[in-house]
């Protein structure tokens, strides 16, 4: 298969570059590089120097500048027959009898109208599109919303991975429909210098206020909420119960979150990211917990020299296991549980050389599955949703053929753990696009096999009067007790003495 892709002459990036290099190895590869309308103008440029220097980003990104001569590998091999297939990132290619994929960012062709989205602080919904029929589509998300550069070069990046994605067949589902109005408007423009200049000035006093901030409070700040459910839970109710939540007590040098808990032994035991300002890392902790709330305060179970979250707790065989997020080791760890709560000991590791976040295990038609996000090429760790089946929990472990499955910042990442109601299997997902963890989605799995996953996003739960916060991003259930977690301020002053 021959594949050329269009490009912009005065905006060459080192993410075309990643694309060509990683097409190369799917199709033999060319490009079609000359001058475009409507590129993205050089006072950008000034504004991601600010950010680089005041965000410490570093230099050597995917929005990097690149002279032409770093295409002369792919221009030399330039085949003389007309190629296959046109990867339009331009807008402008029409050619006869040849197909071509035009990659577009809510409608509009080309990485300046990515940037202006940015800018104007929405979403993107890119497509790949062959005379209007959609062959891919996703939401491209990001960690670090307000950064434009970083936001840039993670959807850079998972715009690498919608597309291909799409030369080998995956993401052919359509993305789930949102239970709110989608983003409507005229396409925004690149402002003009002057107001760039205005955003850079901006931008650097929001730093200067963060870096204030972060002097008085420990940022982020997690908090743990949980309630009785009597007999329904946010699954039934899919609203904050009247009776609102009671919160997991803190001494501020640490904060609990991803509470997991498990009914073992007729008890309750709470699982949580333990994370201690101090050392910038987390630990995983347990608490057993009662109808009053917790007895006592979580003490550490599983403490390794890198960072661990996202404790998925589950009973099988007599036995409790976990696997916790060690994306920071680029594995899918799983543990048994010798002395539970406590003396975890690994048993297998399921994934390596991979940054899966927030795996999460459930038995669907005969199968184990695994979903996970994965930062695939770089990009944002939460809008790219990859899935493995197994025939047992311990592996091994086969990747779907059409990963990613999903590229949605609203609903790819998981939440907790999936529950089965009737013949319905009920999905918790974060919704990402305000900003990580932001908001829980409750989404109904309409489709799950070897061919591929579709899923419906019933709901969308966010903070408010009954859960402070502007984050909700975890829910899990156990014996009538329900847990969610969310954001909380934490005054450096106020900090307790600490337990190790």
């Amino acid at each position: 298969m021959q594949v050329s892709l269009r490009l912009d002459s005065e905006g060459l990036r080192a993410s075309h570059l990643n694309l060509l290099q990683r097409l190369a190895a799917l199709a033999q590869v060319s490009v079609d590089v000359r001058p475009a309308e409507g590129g993205i103008p050089g006072s950008a440029a000034a504004l991601f120097q600010l950010e680089t220097a005041i965000h410490r980003l570093p230099a050597n990104g995917l929005a990097k500048r690149l002279p032409l001569s770093a295409l002369a590998p792919y221009q030399a091999t330039q085949p003389s027959a007309s190629p296959d297939l046109v990867i339009d990132l331009c807008g402008d290619v029409q050619l006869e009898g040849t197909r071509v994929w035009r990659v577009t960012y809510d409608s509009v062709a080309g990485e300046a109208a990515l940037l202006a989205l940015i800018l104007d602080g929405r979403t993107p919904t890119a497509r790949i599109e062959e005379n209007d029929t959609t062959i891919a589509e996703g939401r491209l998300g990001t960690e670090y919303g307000g950064i434009a550069l970083a936001s840039f070069q993670d959807m850079l990046a998972r715009t690498a991975s919608l597309i291909l994605a799409a030369i080998t067949g995956a993401t052919r589902a359509a993305l789930p429909v949102l239970p709110e109005p989608a983003q409507a408007g005229v396409p925004p423009q690149i402002p003009s210098t002057a107001k760039l200049g205005v955003r850079a000035g901006k931008a650097l006093a929001r730093r200067i206020v963060q870096k204030i901030y972060h002097l008085c409070y420990n940022a982020p700040h997690w908090k743990v909420g949980w309630r009785e459910t009597g007999g329904r839970d946010l699954f039934d109710l899919r609203a904050h119960p009247a009776t609102g939540w009671q919160v997991l007590p803190d001494d501020g040098s640490r904060f609990y979150a991803d509470p997991f808990p498990i009914l073992y032994q007729g008890k309750v035991t709470l699982f949580v990211e333990d994370y201690i300002h101090r050392l910038g890392k987390a630990i995983i902790s347990a608490v057993p917990f009662g109808p009053s709330g917790p007895v006592g305060r979580p003490e550490p179970v599983l403490d390794l020299p890198y960072h661990l979250s996202y404790p998925f707790v589950f009973e099988r065989d007599g036995e409790v296991w976990m696997v916790p997020e060690s994306c920071a080791n680029r594995t899918v760890d799983l543990y048994r549980a010798t002395a539970f709560p406590g003396g975890w000991v690994k048993e297998a590791t399921l994934l390596s050389d991979i940054v899966a976040s927030d795996a999460t295990l459930v038995e669907h038609g005969g199968r184990w599955w695994l979903f996970a996000t994965v930062r695939d090429g770089g990009g944002a760790f939460s809008d790219a949703l990859h899935l493995w089946s197994a025939p047992d929990f311990r592996g091994p472990w086969t990747p779907h053929p059409k990963n990613p499955v999903l590229i949605d910042i609203a609903s790819a990442r998981p939440a907790g753990r999936m529950v089965k109601r009737g013949n319905d299997l009920l999905r918790p997902v974060q919704d990402c696009r305000r900003s990580y963890g932001a908001a829980l989605g409750i989404a109904r799995i309409a489709h799950l096999d070897l061919n591929g996953m579709e899923q419906v996003v019933e709901t969308v739960l966010t903070p408010g009067a009954l859960w402070s916060g502007r984050k909700l991003h975890t829910l899990n259930e156990a014996g009538g007790l329900e847990f969610i977690d969310g954001s909380a301020i934490a005054p450096r002053w106020k900090q307790g003495g600490g337990r190790h």
